[in-house]
This record gives structure tokens, C-alpha cells and sequence, in this order.
């Protein structure tokens, strides 16, 4: 299999051995000044939300009075754990623990409803020397702190007072040094922390902005997406360190309470550029009303990133008719794929014209092989994730490591100055993900193993589904959000809430769906069931072992709203929605 890969000019300030995100604000304080930098639309009192900003220069005093403070209660190398919710206070922490020299990790409040457990597991690996955390969390925090397994000292940035002495002069950053820790949404027994170097942080975060179109006084960030995630991090944070950007957050919870409040902002931001999951544009495409489209300009959205799970056509289409009449142009549209071992982008779509997309054969395409489909065949239309972004991209066998063939399925890997330098602690998982072979003759850059399986068809990325989560009955392989679609084309199944997998039966491994039951429904849910059985046996040729129907937002999800397929079939497992399954 050809390696794909393309170059991608660097944008921004000048390259050196001695940068990081937090020595980058330096330099853009001075340029910037008064500017704003960050603004945080505060919707807790409801409405359209209270404006938070502040400057490149008031940004670069506070970060400079937390590193100061930090220096006192921890040295270079130590962890400081950032448990804040959504705002410029997070921001002010996770760069001040960098300027101090400590490794950030970036994680969330207590409160997180679901999460406590993820929580615990990930301070306990990390180990932190002090939190960071804001006004109003601090009681939260420390009480949270008193059950677990570390002691660290706690400090509200928003307490901190300004620096009387003037700038520190902190020494440069080794840029092959541990930046922050990010810690993956996968299992919340386990969370694995990905060591990310302020060379690959900074590397990704010039590749996200020149792909993306970013220009300092021209374009600016908006997401509402979590800054503990790895593409809200570099979304909210690192992309306007590295270029010189305005950076407009709001808390998920703002955006999942009213999404035209995204779209808002998106209008009142000229050369906006902004990321959701794919359910967040089905979201806003059935939820934002006529009257709130109003107020909408759409004309001057320079990218809207689609990643983080599988880009489906028809939530395209479905977002674009919705919008199209606020000016929204479809090529701004970008689908993007990337993970957290490799900072977070790894490949996107050309600017200036509509992702493509093709419809391959089905059933060769879940035996391994890329092949359009002809008519009346059953087909699966995946949408292009296009090309890297200034590093390298090649599929392998999933066995043997070796290059795939033209045209098959197998694991994407990719080699990058952004890929991680392995997971926090953990050496054997480290070797068997990172720096696979062949190594690169020139640099001695190996390959990370993503987990993911795709082909390369027509020069782009084509991403089939996640490793892990195929569901493999009778020997044929079948991918879920393929089966997932079928079963959400029943009425009485609430939109974007399905979840397939495979379990361990008599014979082999057996089929799951999790879903949940449509709002303002009537429906039988004994004979949705029914039929979604016979929609599946007919458009896939499996036959599924149970079928459970859930109240509405029932079934587990990630700290991002994406469906977690892990968690769902952990808690099948547990008998945990034996007594909540309806009918």
C-alpha cells in the first residue's frame, strides 16, 4: 500500500527549540496587546449568554501570576491536574502549568454526571503534585479530593494576584519534554494518558491551522466541545496559541440545551472555524427552529469540522438543507479523522468543495476489500476524511503489521512529528501502539497502530470503523454504525441513539443493539423490535441476539455526547438494563 502524506506550510510565529504554547502567548501579548484572546459566552443564567473576555495581554498576567504561584508548590516535570469547568479560567490554567514548567493534565470537574469513576482512575495514574481549578469548584474539588488516592495541593487560579515584580524570565521548554498529559475517553476503568511532547502539541496545532485556513486577525476558533478532549484542547487552546487567534468557547451543556447558541456564535465571529461530532449537526439540523435561523449569517464560516466518529451523508445533507438559507456554503464542511495518540488531527478534506463521497459494496467491504458498488447491490456510503496533514498515513495488515494492497481494508497507522511518545506509565501497551516498524531510515520515526481499520481509495482516507468494535458473527465481519443505521430507520427509535455490538454467546460471538425509544411515541416497542430484527436479518444477514429499547437518554454516553459502544456493552453485561429495558 502507498504511504500518503502532504506537506503543509507552517503558519504563525516563528519555529524554535525553546517554544510552547504558554512561551507563544508571550509573543502574541506583545504583538496583540489589547486584543481579545479568549471569550468565554457564560450561559448559566440562561438567554443568550454573558461575555467573558480577556486580552492577549491580561491572558499572558494571569498565566504569568498562576506559574509563579505554581513554582511554589511544585517543580519542573511534576503533573498539575486541571479540574475546572468550561471557561477562560481553564485556559489561564492549563497554560500557566506549562509556563511553570509542570505537565498539564487536562481533565474535568467532579460534578461530570457519569464520570467520577474516570475521574478518580486518572488522578490515581497520574499522580498529580497540585490541582488547578476556579471559583466556585474549589469546595467541589477538595471535598472530591478527600476520596482519593492522591494528596495534591490545591489552587484556585481565579485567587491567584497579579505578579507585583514583573515577568519571570522561566526557562526555555525542552521541546522533546512532556507538554500535558491526555487522557483517552475509552474505558472508565483504565483511562490511558497519552504523553504529548510540546514538539508534537505544537506541530499539531500549526497543522490544524494550516489545513484549517487559520490566519491571525482574520479567523478565530468557536467550541463549545470539552477542553479536557483532545480536539477541544487544541481547538479552544492550541490552534489560537499557535496562530494568533480569538478563541470563543461555551460549555457542551449550553450547546446541548439550545444548539442554535453555537450557530449564534458562529455568526458573530467573522472566519469562524469550529469542530463538532457528527450527531451535533443532526442535532442542530432537528432542533434549531425557523425563528432562530433569523438571526443567523452563515456566508463568512471559513471550516466546520466533522470528526471524532463516523461522518454519515445523510447528516450532511440533512445539516446543510436545514442552513443553506443562512448562508451556509457546503464546502466549508470538512471531514477530518485523528486521535488522541497523535495530539488529535491526522487527516481532513480539501478546502473549497464538499467531502466526497463514495458508496462501496457491502459485503466486500466488511470482507476487507474497497469496491464500489453496483446497482441494487447493498451498498455503504462512506464519506472521504481526505488527506494527512504534513505526516504520513499507510494501511496494514491487521495480523502481520504488513502494507494492505491497493484498495484493502485494514489498520490505519501513521507516522508524524505529532504522534505521542507513548501512554503515561504504562510501557507495555507504549511498545506494542508506538513506534511500530519500519522505521524511517532518515529520522528512526516508527508507526502509531491507531486501532482503526480504513483503506486508501483515490489518493484519500476512507475510515471503515474502530478495530475493536467490529462485530464478527458466523465469520463474517459486520460494522456497527452500518447495523446502528439500519436500526434507527425504524420510527419508534430515537435518532442518533443506537448502539451495536458483539458479545460472547454459546456459539460464538452474538449481536446486541442498545437503542433508545423515540420522544412523543406511541410505538409497540415488542414489535419495533421485531421489525428492526428483520431489517437487520434482511439488509445484513445477521440475526441479532437481543434488541433492548431504552427510555430516552438511557443509553451511556461519553462526556462529548457520542454514544459510548464500550459502555453500553459493559453495562448489557452487568445486567445493569435488565430492570430500565421497556416492553
Amino acid at each position: 500500500m502507498e504511504t500518503i502524506s502532504r506537506p503543509v506550510p507552517v503558519t504563525g510565529a516563528p519555529v524554535d527549540g525553546g517554544e510552547s504554547f504558554a512561551t507563544l502567548l508571550g509573543h502574541w501579548a506583545r504583538r496583540l496587546g489589547d486584543r481579545i484572546a479568549v471569550t468565554h459566552l457564560d450561559h448559566r443564567d440562561g438567554g443568550d449568554g454573558r461575555a467573558v473576555t480577556l486580552t492577549w495581554r491580561e491572558l499572558d498576567q494571569r498565566v504569568e501570576a498562576v506559574a509563579a504561584r505554581l513554582s511554589e508548590v511544585a517543580g519542573p516535570g511534576e503533573r498539575a491536574a486541571v479540574l475546572a469547568g468550561q471557561s477562560a479560567g481553564y485556559v489561564v490554567a492549563f497554560l500557566g502549568a506549562l509556563r511553570a514548567g509542570l505537565v498539564a493534565v487536562p481533565l474535568f470537574t467532579p460534578g461530570l454526571p457519569g464520570h467520577a469513576g474516570r475521574l478518580a482512575a486518572a488522578l490515581a495514574d497520574c499522580g498529580p503534585r497540585v490541582v488547578l481549578t476556579t471559583a466556585g469548584e474549589g469546595e467541589a474539588v477538595t471535598r472530591f479530593l478527600a476520596g482519593c488516592a492522591v494528596d495534591p495541593a490545591v489552587v484556585d487560579v481565579d485567587a491567584v494576584p497579579p505578579v507585583e515584580s514583573g515577568p519571570r524570565d522561566w526557562p526555555e521548554p525542552d521541546p522533546d519534554a512532556p507538554a500535558y498529559l491526555q487522557y483517552t475517553s475509552g474505558s472508565t476503568r483504565s483511562p490511558a494518558g497519552v504523553v504529548l511532547t510540546h514538539r508534537n502539541v505544537l506541530a499539531n496545532a500549526r497543522q490544524a491551522c494550516a489545513a484549517y485556513g487559520a490566519e491571525s486577525g482574520t479567523t478565530s476558533t468557536v467550541s463549545w466541545l470539552p477542553l479536557f478532549h483532545d480536539m477541544g484542547l487544541i481547538l479552544g487552546i492550541g490552534a489560537p496559541m499557535a496562530g494568533g487567534l480569538e478563541a470563543v468557547l461555551m460549555d457542551p451543556l449550553a450547546f446541548l440545551e439550545r444548539p442554535a447558541r453555537w450557530l449564534r456564535a458562529l455568526s458573530a465571529s467573522p472566519g469562524a472555524i469550529s469542530a463538532a461530532p457528527n450527531f451535533a449537526y443532526a442535532y442542530c439540523a432537528s432542533r434549531v427552529t425557523e425563528d432562530e435561523k433569523l438571526y443567523l449569517e452563515l456566508s463568512r464560516v471559513v471550516s466546520l469540522i466533522n470528526g471524532a466518529e463516523p461522518v454519515l451523508p445523510a447528516t450532511i445533507a440533512k445539516f446543510h438543507d436545514a442552513f443553506a438559507g443562512c448562508g451556509l456554503r457546503p464546502e466549508v464542511h470538512r471531514s477530518s479523522y485523528g486521535l488522541a495518540e497523535a495530539t488529535v488531527l491526522v487527516s481532513v478534506t480539501d478546502a473549497g468543495k464538499p467531502p466526497r463521497q463514495v458508496t462501496f459494496d457491502r459485503a466486500r467491504l466488511a470482507a476487507g476489500s474497497a469496491v464500489p458498488a453496483a446497482a441494487g447491490a447493498a451498498a455503504t456510503t462512506l464519506v472521504s476524511c481526505g488527506r494527512p496533514v504534513g505526516q504520513r498515513v499507510r494501511i496494514a495488515d491487521r495480523v502481520t503489521g504488513e502494507p494492505a494492497g491497493p484498495g484493502e481494508v485494514g489498520e490505519i497507522r501513521v507516522s508524524g512529528p505529532n504522534v505521542g511518545r507513548g501512554y503515561w506509565g504504562r510501557a507495555e501497551a507504549s511498545a506494542a501502539t508506538f513506534g511500530l516498524p519500519p522505521l524511517d531510515p532518515d529520522t528512526g520515526a516508527g508507526w502509531l497502530a491507531t486501532g482503526d481499520l480504513g483503506v486508501v481509495f483515490d489518493g484519500e482516507l476512507f475510515v471503515t470503523g474502530r478495530l475493536k468494535d467490529l462485530v464478527v458473527v458466523d465469520g463474517r465481519n459486520h460494522y456497527p454504525q452500518d447495523i446502528e443505521q439500519t436500526a434507527e430507520e425504524n420510527r419508534a427509535v430515537r435518532p442518533h441513539s443506537a448502539a451495536a455490538f458483539a458479545i460472547d454467546g454459546d456459539d460464538g460471538e452474538a449481536a446486541v443493539v442498545v437503542l433508545e425509544r423515540a420522544k412523543d411515541t406511541e410505538a409497540d416497542v415488542t414489535e419495533a423490535a421485531a421489525a428492526i430484527r428483520a431489517a437487520v436479518s434482511a439488509g445484513h444477514g445477521l440475526r441479532l441476539h437481543d434488541v433492548v429499547f431504552l427510555a430516552p437518554g438511557e443509553v451511556p454516553r461519553t462526556s462529548s455526547g457520542k454514544i459510548s459502544r464500550a459502555r453500553c456493552r459493559q453495562s448489557y453485561l452487568d445486567g445493569a438494563f435488565t430492570a430500565r429495558r421497556l416492553g
